[in-house]
């Protein structure tokens, strides 16, 4: 199976349909759909089902709808909205075929005057993973590595999604956040593979970690964060999941789309190449090594 997929936010302002004809010109087994994207498509006019025949025409499976943001730390009417934005976001999934919703937690900041970060968390996604179970769909929950972030670390976010309990929340590990928020390659020590749901892959520019913002990512590989070592723990942990290129980087956004895929893809090629032969999703011949 060909493990690399592209998340749609690394083309910026192109539409959904854009990016899933780069996707498959470019050669990624998968697109993760954002989710601002899929609802723009939807309101003008593109149905669900015409989506999905999309899909398979593209020889390109949905991996996740992306993202449920400020999805914890929520109360009253607040809470309401996220949960209704979940059911939606399942929905959209399932009709897909996606397997995952991504959701992301709120900042820290919200956590004020309502309690400990921890258990509230733990006690959202639970209920969002209960509306995703209901929708035959997973949640995956992402950490964040700036200060601001309510989870900020692998180790944080662990604790927190081996809580919940039934159904399960997967784990979303982005380089970037793991690199930012300080994570080591230590906290992947004893995690069930199968906890991980899907790993973003992106490099960042040589500056202090606290002032990274999502507007430094790189293509992976043209940077300081030490992917390889990273690639090599997780496939050594028997992971067997995507690895998703997800850029937020507005200079990226002025290249034309099908020149972005094919950069994104070839950063892949040359990150996996370097792990040796067999590596995950690496081709030899044009022909993906599972």
């Amino acid at each position: 199976m060909n493990r690399f997929a592209l998340n749609g936010a690394t083309t910026g302002p192109a539409d959904l349909l854009t990016d899933l004809r780069v996707a498959a010109a470019a050669g990624f087994g998968a697109l993760e759909l954002r989710d601002t994207k899929l609802e723009a498509y939807l309101a003008g006019g593109g149905t669900l089902e015409a989506l999905a025949e999309a899909f398979r025409a593209a020889g390109v499976r949905p991996l996740s709808v992306n993202a449920l943001e400020r999805a914890t730390l929520v109360t009253g009417a607040a809470r309401r909205a996220v949960l209704g934005r979940c059911a939606t976001l399942c929905a959209w999934a399932a009709a897909l075929g996606a397997p995952y919703v991504v959701a992301v937690p709120g900042p820290r900041a919200e956590a004020a005057g309502v309690g400990e970060v921890a258990p509230l968390t733990v006690e959202m996604l639970r209920a969002l993973a209960a509306v995703a179970a209901e929708h035959g769909v997973q949640l995956a929950f992402e950490f964040l590595g700036p200060a601001t972030s309510s989870v900020r670390t692998l180790a944080e976010a662990r604790a927190i999604v081996e809580a919940v309990g039934d159904p399960p929340v997967g784990l979303v590990l982005d380089a970037f956040h793991f690199y930012v928020g300080g994570s080591t390659l230590e906290m992947l020590d004893g995690l069930d593979p199968g906890r991980l749901a899907i790993v973003h892959l992106d490099d960042a520019e040589d500056r202090p970690r606290e002032r990274l913002e999502d507007a430094h990512r790189l293509l992976p590989g043209e940077g300081v964060i030490p992917l390889r070592p990273l690639v090599a723990r997780l496939e050594a942990l028997g992971y067997r999941g995507d690895y998703s290129v997800e850029l937020f980087r507005p200079a990226y956004w002025a290249w034309d789309p099908l020149r972005l895929a094919r950069a994104a893809r070839a950063s892949l090629e040359t990150l996996f190449a370097g792990l040796g032969p067999g590596a995950a999703g690496h081709r030899q011949g044009g022909e993906a090594v599972s």
